[in-house]
């Protein structure tokens, strides 16, 4: 740290005006280590797509309020039909080596995300693309995929198998980002390594210390350089956000994405010009494994477990009025979309607890005969002491609870192998849609309970062809309905996004997808 921006942090910790900041890296605290730097093979944790974001860009990406811009392409069309979507590339653009980037490299990263021996847990984003279901399930060669590249590798053409409204939003996710097949034939599955890779977004990876740092640079052949402020962006993986909030008041941070709810009435009376609260698309959820041999499989222990959970508790004593307590999976907020409750819910506290001891009786469990129930989470203080809470919750209809915790790329790892009983899972939505969420019960890999229902996936099916809003909100709303009533998972609560930003800082902007790229961040001279 710079002489200069040691007084700049020490001041601000103190809780004076900082000085001017001169270095140009930015120090950021995210939730946890990727599991890759590859799109493929990340397990999808908001942390990753953080990184992500910064070192790579699709055809379209995001300014600072979240919205959708042009990103690798200049412009698109899309055709009457809704089923083909056109993406015209910028001249000029460049991978970070400075190898040429054209079309082919996108329908090359598209193939790759599909290939079923690449086993990505994003490829069920492009099953709405002709064939890719069938090439992801080994029944049709990766050359039939309804992605092209037309004119010299200046147009890339993607064509749906039938319209699909919220397509264009995806593709701000890390499944469409192109790959460099020229390092790819050179070092397979070590393209993505910071001695290997290259990148076309704003920043490059140069150095990974897995658990403690990933070091970026700026750039030079990121289409708009000559508009990135930042020398680099520097991130932090911390799952212990209360040493995090330490590190920011310490000035070694200049960003804490996501401290603890908790924390928020203490951390905006004493660092009120740093402490970010906006309400955001995200849900806290436990889901439940439903596979044979799990004693959550039994629809009534599910059912009593989420009558038992008291959320307006946790929301408001245990975590400080920080979140809502949440009864549905889609937020309540989500764009021409009215939420669901999980049936129940509404009732007061004494009816659901009678209600859930006869469950628990009919299953054959009491406090005489107890249930023994694993309660997964990722490691992190908030986490526990919800598990902890719940734990307590769960006690009186006869449950008794061993928790058990890991780091957050290794409990997702084991979410999406069906590793857990009950486990903590949460989701934050890259784009203004119910589908987003609804998709968590019906996608191959992040369906971490194994639901399956063929009448909402009819519904599902429905929804996604359907061009009218309103008819396509009511079947997603008979969807969620039909799936709360199984209890496949329940909500706990709905997220604010909570961020610690050094004032310092320009260019950050709060929004309702809690997305950030830094490529619009600098600091105030």
């Amino acid at each position: 740290m710079s002489p200069t921006r040691l007084a700049a942090a020490i001041a601000f910790a103190a809780g004076v005006t900082a000085l001017p900041l001169q270095a140009a890296t930015l120090h950021m605290g995210i939730s946890g280590d990727p599991a890759s730097l590859s799109p493929a093979k990340i397990t999808g944790g908001v942390w990753e797509e953080d990184v992500l974001r910064d070192i790579f860009e699709g055809p379209i990406a995001i300014d600072a309020d979240g919205q959708i811009i042009p990103g690798a392409a200049e412009s698109w069309d899309i055709s009457d039909a809704g089923k083909t979507y056109t993406f015209h590339l910028r001249d000029g653009l460049k991978w970070s080596d400075g190898a040429p980037l054209t079309a082919d490299d996108f329908v090359y990263a598209y193939r790759h995300q599909v290939d079923p021996k690449t086993a990505s847990n994003y490829a069920h984003r492009l099953y709405p693309v002709v064939n890719a279901q069938a090439i992801n399930a080994g029944d049709k060669p990766l050359d039939s995929l309804g992605v092209e590249s037309l004119d010299d590798g200046k147009t890339l053409k993607i064509t749906l198998k039938e319209p699909t409204v919220y397509f264009l939003k995806t593709l701000v996710l890390p499944f469409a980002y192109p790959i460099p097949k020229h390092i790819v034939d050179k070092v397979g599955d070590d393209w993505s390594d910071p001695a290997n890779i290259a990148v076309n977004g704003a920043f490059k990876p140069v150095k990974w210390v897995s658990n403690t740092e990933l070091e970026t640079v700026k750039n030079p052949e990121f289409h708009d350089a000559d508009n990135v402020t930042l020398d680099g962006v520097d991130y932090y993986p911390l799952e212990d956000k209360n040493a995090g909030i330490q590190r920011f008041r310490a000035g070694e941070l200049d960003i804490l994405r996501d401290y603890p709810a908790a924390q928020y009435p203490r951390l905006s009376e004493t660092l009120p010009d740093a402490t970010h609260l906006f309400s955001s698309l995200g849900t806290y959820y436990y889901v439940f494994n439903l596979r044979d041999g799990s004693p959550v499989a039994d629809p009534r222990i599910r059912e009593a477990l989420s009558l038992a959970i008291r959320r307006d508790v946790i929301a408001k004593n245990l975590l400080k009025g920080g979140v809502t307590a949440a009864t549905s999976l889609v937020p309540p907020g989500t764009s021409g979309y009215e939420a669901q409750s999980q049936p129940g819910l509404g009732d007061d506290m004494d009816t659901r607890m009678a209600r859930a001891k006869q469950l628990m009786q009919e299953a054959g469990y009491s406090t005489d005969n107890p249930l023994e129930l694993t309660l997964r989470f990722n490691s992190g203080d908030e986490h526990r002491q919800i598990a902890v809470a719940v734990a307590a919750m769960w006690k009186p209809l006869g449950v008794d609870v061993e928790l058990r915790n890991t780091e957050a790329n290794v409990h997702y790892a084991d979410l999406m192998e069906g590793d857990f009983q009950v486990a903590r899972a949460a989701w934050i939505s890259s784009y203004d849609d119910a589908q987003n969420f609804l998709q968590l019960l019906s996608a191959e890999t992040n369906n971490y309970g194994d639901y399956h229902n063929d009448r909402y996936n009819a519904l599902m099916s429905q929804s996604d062809a359907e061009q009218d809003p309103d008819k396509r909100a009511d079947l997603m709303q008979q969807a969620e309905a039909l799936a709360l009533s199984e209890y496949p998972l329940t909500p706990i609560y709905t997220y604010s996004s909570r961020n610690l930003v050094n004032p310092e800082i320009e260019g950050w902007d709060d929004n309702a997808l809690d997305m950030h790229a830094s490529r619009w961040v600098y600091f105030a001279e």
